[in-house]
Parts: structure tokens; C-alpha cells; sequence
């Protein structure tokens, strides 16, 4: 897919959502007709993807084919006709067992996949979502990972070049949200050096790698926060990164949530000018 002839044609767009296939609140004909309701012209379906542990929020493998049955039925639907729906995944990175880049998603026949990191092996190498809410963020630091932040925070982005490197994703998805699950643990440590150090490196490889990066905007009507936060999407402007503003949307009512605000912070660091 061009996403980049796309933004630049319209602003109408949303790439980046989930239904009931997985842990979102509604049907995908409910969203689609949300989709269209907003406005949309072009809107993406990416479920959670199977993986291979026990997830309360991934897509089973056995829906796969249920998903591309229904995706298939209600984009043919007369009344959402002004609008352009793709499918594609939200597929978790496990290591170099199971990601994006694995063989298994070639054969889906997706229009694009989001690459992202939700899931780190612990200490004794369970794999662990750390992308949950504050207060199972809190409970699995303490049960989970012996209280160690540190180690979740620098695993987290090891997990994250690790994904990087691997390629075989089209956008990358929600890139530092561990910072913000961590700075409920530790106030201001997105400001620390040693937090710093792990997400310029980062961006800097995105950078390198030419991959399209969502600006997620899922948490701010809630938290009145972007994912990737201000200055590391300064960094990525910069460098030239193509970037949509995706609203993850889980819920019909939250499609185009936060969507006009990303575009005025991406204006504000001369982005699309």
C-alpha cells in the first residue's frame, strides 16, 4: 500500500482498529458504519493477531477465516460505498519465533500489517503484556518481572529493535507506550537518561529503516496523551518519516478520538506543509 499518496490526498483515513474478532467493544459492521458516519474514506480493520500463547485480547487462530469472511461481506455493503476498508492485522512481535516476519502472515492475503510490541519474555523467559492498563502494569511489575521497571523498560525496546530488524510490517504501532505505563511506576522517568537513551537510539533505527509510524492517538481524550510522545516525534519529522495519525480505535464512538489534535501537533513541527 502507498500510504503516503493516500495522506496526502486526504486526512480522512483511519488504519488502525479492532472489533469483536478480538478485544474490541463491536461488531465490524457497527465500526464500519461509524467509519463512514465519521467521514472516513479510508479505514483499515487490524485485529489483534494470533499468537502462539494464551491471550484474552488476540484474535484465535480458528477466526481467522471467520474475520476474512465477514471483512469481505461488509465491505461490499451498498450503504458504505464512500469508503475504502482494508484489512489487515496488529501482529505481536514474540521474538524471533513468532512476528511480523513470520511466514504465517504471508499467507493471509492482508492488505498491510502493523508491527508492535506488547508482550516481553520475564526474567525466566514467559512471555508477559506489559501494554495493559496501570493497574495490571503495577501488579505484573511487582508478580512477574521481581519489581524490576528497568529491566521491563530495556527489554521492552530490545524487543522492539529485535522487531525492527526482523521488518515484515507496513506501520509501526504505539512504539513507546511503555514509558507511559512506567512513568505511573517512576514519575519523570521518560525524561531520565537512561530512558532517553533507549528511544533516541530507537528512532534513530526507524529513521534508518524507512518503515511508516503511526502517531497513536488513542489515550488522548483520556490521558491527553500521543503515542510516540512530543519530543520523539519531533525526532522522527525530522527525519523524514511518513507518519499517519491512527485512533486504535476499540469502540465505535472513539474512531476519529484525538485524530484533529494529532494533526495540529504534526503542523506544529511542519509536518505535511
Amino acid at each position: 500500500m502507498d500510504f503516503k499518496e493516500i495522506i496526502n490526498s486526504t486526512d480522512r483515513y483511519n488504519f488502525h482498529s479492532h472489533t469483536e474478532f478480538c478485544d474490541g467493544h463491536a461488531t465490524m459492521a457497527t465500526m464500519a458504519r461509524a467509519a463512514v458516519a465519521a467521514g472516513m474514506e479510508h479505514y483499515g480493520f487490524t485485529p489483534h493477531s494470533p499468537i502462539p500463547i494464551a491471550s484474552p485480547c488476540n484474535m484465535a487462530a480458528e477466526k481467522v477465516d471467520d474475520f476474512r469472511t465477514e471483512f469481505n461481506r461488509v465491505r461490499r455493503l451498498p450503504e458504505l460505498a464512500s469508503c475504502r476498508f482494508y484489512i489487515g492485522m496488529e501482529v505481536d512481535y514474540l521474538g524471533p519465533q513468532w512476528g511480523p516476519a513470520s511466514d504465517y502472515f504471508k499467507t493471509l492475503g492482508l492488505d498491510y500489517t502493523i508491527g508492535s510490541v506488547h508482550f516481553i519474555p520475564t526474567q525466566e523467559g514467559e512471555y508477559v503484556d506489559v501494554d495493559g492498563s496501570h493497574e495490571s502494569f503495577t501488579r505484573r511489575l511487582k508478580e512477574r518481572f521481581r519489581g524490576d521497571l528497568e529491566y521491563i523498560v530495556d527489554t521492552f525496546y530490545a524487543q522492539s529493535r529485535a522487531m525492527l530488524a526482523a521488518g515484515g510490517f507496513d506501520i509501526l504501532g504505539h512504539f513507546d507506550k511503555i514509558g507511559h505505563n512506567a512513568s505511573h511506576i517512576v514519575p519523570g522517568i521518560e525524561d531520565s537518561s537512561f530512558y532517553r537513551d533507549l528511544t533516541d537510539d530507537y528512532v534513530d533505527r526507524i529513521i534508518a529503516s524507512g518503515v511508516v509510524v503511526e502517531l497513536n492517538t488513542k489515550a488522548y481524550r483520556r490521558a491527553g496523551r500521543f503515542f510516540p510522545q512530543p519530543a520523539l516525534l519531533e525526532h522522527l519529522v525530522e527525519g523524514g518519516v511518513t507518519i499517519l495519525v491512527n485512533s486504535d480505535a476499540h469502540d465505535p464512538a472513539l474512531i476519529d478520538a484525538g485524530r484533529a489534535e494529532g494533526y495540529e501537533l504534526l503542523k506544529k513541527y511542519g509536518y505535511g506543509r
